[in-house]
C-alpha cells in the first residue's frame, strides 16, 4: 500500500463531505496516453479500461474498473470494494452509485472531473463525459453531475508530511544542480551548451522535469536572448556585462521544484556587480518580500500579486505580465488558487482563497537595459499564520567564476 495514496485519498473523503456532494467520481480510461492528472494521487497504478473510482462523503470507496485492473487495486488496500467487470460497466457502475447515495437522497449530487478555470481539475474529456452521461440516462443520476473542481483543488494543494518532504529534496536536489552548472558555465559558450549540460544530467539521474523538457531549464545571457518560455539560442554566447538567469525545476520521487537564479558576467577587473544590477535585484527581492509579508491562510490570490505589482512599479519598473505566484506539487503548475492579476486570461483562480500546508512559488523579474533579465523565483509553503521560505532565498548577485 502507498502511504502517500493511503493519506491522499483519507483527505478526499474529508474534502468530498466539505463539499456537499455524495460522490467524488474520477472516470478514465487508457490511463498512461490520456490521464487525468488527479489520478496519481488516489491510484498509484494505470487503468486501461474505462474505470471509476468514487469516494464518498461517508468513508467508502468503490473502484469500478475492468477485470485485469483489478488485483492491484484490491491488493493496495485504499478501496473499500473493487469491483470488476467484462463486458459492459454500465451496470456495476450504477450498482456502486445506488450503494454510496441512499434511495432517500432526492437530489443526488456526483461531482466529476471537469473545470473551466483549473487545468488540474479539467481531466474528464469530453467523449468520456459523453459516455458517462450515456450511462446514466433515464437513471436518478442522470442531471447530478456538477464540477469537482473544489475537490480536486484542495486536494492537490493541500500537502501532505510525505508530500512536503519529497518537495523539499526535489529542491535540495536543484541548488546541487545550480552548483554543477554554475562549474560548467564560462564567458564563450552558448545558451544551448548550457541547456544541454543541464539537461544531461537530469537525464543520467534518472531524474523528471518540472514542466516539458524542451524547455527547462530556460537559459538566458544577455539582452538579446528570448525571455520567458524560450527556447535557449545556439547564437547568443555568455560575455561580460550579461545576466545570465535560469529557469529549472526537476520532478524527483514524483514531485517539483521550480526555481530561478541570476549571476551577473563580470567583465576584467569587476569585483562587484554594477549599480543598475543591484539596484534591479533589491527592487525584484522587495516586490517578492511584498507578496511573502501578505501570503498566509485566508487571504485571496489576486491580493497577494498586487502587493508584489505595487512594489516593483513603486521601484520604478514596469509591471510584470503574469502571476506572481503559482502552487507547485506534482507539477510546477500544479492549478487551484494563483497568485494572479484579476485578468481575464486567470478566470477564477485569483479569487481563491490560500490555505494551509500549500506550496507556492515568488516569482518576478525585470528587463536591465543592455544586460539581459533578471528573475528571481522562490518557493514558499504556507504555515499557520504565515510562510515558510522553502528554497534559502537569492538576496545578492554574485558574479559567475568567482
Amino acid at each position: 500500500m502507498s502511504t502517500l495514496t493511503a493519506e491522499k485519498l483519507a483527505q478526499a473523503t474529508d474534502l468530498v463531505a466539505r463539499a456537499g456532494v455524495d460522490v467524488w467520481l474520477t472516470f478514465v480510461r487508457e490511463s498512461a496516453t490520456g490521464g487525468d492528472p488527479v489520478l496519481p494521487l488516489i491510484a498509484d497504478v494505470g487503468l486501461v479500461w474505462q474505470s471509476a473510482l468514487l469516494v464518498s462523503a461517508g468513508d467508502e470507496r468503490i473502484a469500478v474498473v475492468g477485470t485485469y485492473d483489478a488485483e492491484p487495486l484490491e491488493s493496495s488496500g485504499n478501496w473499500t470494494r473493487v469491483v470488476p467487470y467484462d463486458e459492459d460497466m454500465r451496470e456495476p457502475l450504477l450498482e456502486a452509485l445506488e450503494a454510496l447515495i441512499g434511495p432517500d437522497v432526492v437530489s443526488p449530487r456526483i461531482a466529476v472531473n471537469y473545470s473551466e478555470n483549473d487545468v488540474m481539475a479539467d481531466g474528464l474529456s469530453h467523449g468520456m463525459w459523453l459516455l458517462l452521461q450515456n450511462y446514466l440516462e433515464g437513471t436518478r443520476f442522470a442531471d447530478a453531475l456538477e464540477s469537482a473542481e473544489p475537490i480536486v483543488g484542495a486536494l492537490r494543494a493541500g500537502k501532505t508530511g510525505t508530500e512536503l518532504h519529497r518537495i523539499r529534496v526535489a529542491i535540495q536536489t536543484t541548488n546541487t544542480h545550480f552548483e554543477r552548472i554554475l562549474d560548467f558555465t564560462k564567458v564563450g559558450l552558448t545558451e544551448r551548451a548550457i541547456y544541454e549540460f543541464a539537461q544531461d544530467w537530469i537525464d543520467e539521474q534518472d531524474l523528471g522535469y518540472a514542466w516539458d523538457r524542451a524547455g527547462n531549464p530556460i537559459v538566458n545571457s544577455g539582452p538579446d536572448s528570448m525571455i520567458g518560455h524560450g527556447l535557449p539560442s545556439t547564437t547568443i554566447t555568455v560575455q561580460p556585462g550579461h545576466i545570465l538567469h535560469f529557469d529549472l525545476g526537476i520532478k524527483e520521487d514524483g514531485y517539483c521544484s521550480d526555481m530561478q537564479r541570476c549571476w551577473y558576467v563580470p567583465h576584467e577587473g569587476e569585483t562587484e556587480a554594477p549599480e543598475d544590477v543591484k539596484r534591479a535585484l533589491d527592487a525584484v527581492n522587495a516586490a517578492i518580500t511584498a507578496a511573502a509579508e501578505l501570503l498566509r491562510p485566508g487571504v485571496v490570490g489576486w491580493e497577494v500579486d498586487a502587493a508584489a505589482r505595487e512594489s516593483i512599479v513603486a521601484s520604478g519598473y514596469p509591471e510584470y505580465k503574469h502571476a506572481v505566484g503559482h502552487q507547485v506539487g506534482r507539477s510546477a503548475h500544479d492549478g487551484g488558487t494563483a497568485l494572479a492579476p484579476r485578468w481575464a486570461r486567470y478566470g477564477q483562480v485569483p479569487f481563491g482563497v490560500v490555505g494551509r500546508d500549500e506550496v507556492y512559488t515568488l516569482e518576478l523579474g525585470v528587463v536591465v537595459e543592455g544586460r539581459g533579465y533578471l528573475g528571481i523565483e522562490e518557493m514558499v509553503w504556507v504555515t499557520m499564520d504565515g510562510i515558510e521560505w522553502l528554497s534559502d532565498r537569492q538576496l545578492d548577485m554574485p558574479l559567475l567564476g568567482r
